[in-house]
């Protein structure tokens, strides 16, 4: 499965982008079916009122993750990568006075918010962890229009039917798109047609994503997605205060990058001064996604800020880095993610924080050591380093925010990016456990996972708080 570099890095809103950003693209898809004349149920009339349930994950962790916001943003014809906070905060205002929708090229709806979006913690629905159910009834209340929709992580949203043949696919390699030259869905098959072309996992990336932009719109696109991971980082560390949400917990990069600029060229500045600063930089974003500000997936919001922490990091305390090499190192990391989300999962829903964060240090250290002259196999041994090293990892977020430990597991996911690349960049790129291996070790790790351990807020540091 092809998966562009534009898919696994797109600019959305936090404070997830399964529990934000996928809901409220799947309402907009169901309003764009009423519009487009979806075939209604037989002997339904017109669509006039909408009722949402939440699902699993989706309902456990809704209220921390603002899922039930983002659906009515959704409904209210909002869309993650342009949504305005100002017209978005009237425009629900108004949905909770009036209980009507208004979107364009359909009459007004009926919803209220407080009857006509419910939280269901029954048993999820069979497909996925995170789903949703959004329904359409005439004028007598009969049913018109029913859709179920999976939010799969990464901001990715697939109906029923569509989840359906993703999984009967699985496992199917026979014809790929003849427009896409390296179509690799592994590891293994990467590095072969590395060999073959005798081009670096970056050339091939681009090469693949040529076939359906031009070189211009690739260099452009990646641009503004870097730009983005920069404003995101500047904006973390300029902004102090309480995170929303009823933890009270403190926003620290402000405080952390005030300390470490007065220590830079003193005595005070200590060795592991680098490590500090990645954590810094990681900190920043993830504490501006917690506050429902835009960040760029990389490859889901819960992980917002490894690569952004990675690729800033080589820049303002290393040096050199040019636009080649930072387009270099998000082609390469894209590559990288691509096969995790197709061999595994990018969901916390679904596989634990392994598949969040750990995918996230996998791409950055596959980047980072891109930059640095590491071969195609040193940049895959890389990658499994830092992948492996986040197995069994359990998303158990606190109170069902992306607050406490998902700040700070991105300041450490960025750290073993690091260490990763420094080491795969010690060898010569064999070593023992592959990296198509380690994904299947975390896909299978998942699976057997308990389902309090993976984003439901029932287990694990989310029930071991302090009491006072």
């Amino acid at each position: 499965m092809f998966v562009s570099v534009f898919e696994l890095f797109k600019l959305g809103i936090g404070p997830s982008s399964s529990h934000t950003m996928g809901p409220m693209v799947a309402a907009e898809r169901f309003l764009a079916d009423l519009r487009g004349g979806a075939e209604f149920i037989p002997g339904a009339g017109a669509a006039a009122a909408i009722k949402v349930s939440l699902h699993g994950s989706l309902a456990f962790t809704g209220k921390g993750h603002a899922t039930d916001r983002a659906v009515m943003l959704g409904l209210l014809g909002f869309d993650p990568a342009t949504l305005d906070p100002d017209e978005a905060e009237a425009a629900l205002a108004r949905l909770h006075e009036t209980h009507r929708l208004e979107p364009e090229g359909l009459p007004a709806l009926t919803f209220d918010p407080a009857s006509d979006l419910t939280f269901d913690y029954g048993p999820a629905l069979p497909l996925h962890a995170n789903g949703l159910v959004i329904r359409a009834f005439d004028g007598r209340g009969a049913p018109a229009l029913t859709r179920t929709y999976y939010s799969v992580g990464g901001g990715f949203v697939r109906t029923e039917e569509e989840l359906r043949i993703d999984r009967a696919r699985e496992g199917d390699r026979s014809g790929p798109d003849p427009r896409i030259p390296y179509p690799f869905a592994t590891a293994r098959e990467m590095l072969a047609m590395g060999r073959t072309s005798g081009l670096s996992i970056a050339e091939m990336k681009r090469a693949n994503e040529a076939a359906q932009k031009s070189r211009e719109e690739i260099d452009e696109g990646l641009d503004r997605i870097s730009g983005a991971m920069d404003a995101c980082i500047d904006r973390g560390l300029n902004e102090g205060g309480i995170l929303p949400g009823g933890l009270k917990v403190r926003r620290r990069a402000k405080d952390i990058h005030e300390k470490l600029r007065a220590e830079e060229f003193s005595n005070q500045k200590l060795p592991h001064a680098g490590n500090e600063w990645l954590g810094l930089y990681a900190m920043a974003v993830n504490e501006e996604n917690a506050a429902g500000g835009k960040v760029v997936t990389a490859p889901t919001n819960g992980a917002a800020g490894t690569v952004p922490a990675v690729l800033r990091y080589w820049r303002d305390q290393c040096g050199g880095l040019t636009d080649d090499k930072r387009r270099d190192f998000l082609l390469t990391a894209a590559a990288i993610g691509g096969i995790l989300k197709s061999n595994a999962s990018i969901s916390g829903a679904e596989v634990g924080c392994q598949g969040e964060v750990g995918s996230a240090s996998a791409m950055a250290a596959a980047g980072l050591c891109a930059i640095q002259g590491g071969t195609n196999e040193q940049i895959e041994n890389a990658a499994e380093i830092a992948l492996e090293h986040h197995l069994g990892m359990t998303c158990d977020p606190a109170a069902g925010l992306v607050q406490v430990p998902c700040i700070e597991r991105n300041a450490l996911g960025a750290i073993k990016a690091v260490s990763a690349a420094a080491l795969a960049l010690r060898g010569d790129g064999t070593h023992f456990m592959p990296l198509d291996n380690c994904i299947k070790v975390m896909l299978e790790t998942g699976r057997d996972m308990n389902v309090k351990y993976k984003e439901t807020s029932t287990g694990g540091i989310a029930v071991n708080l302090p009491e006072c």
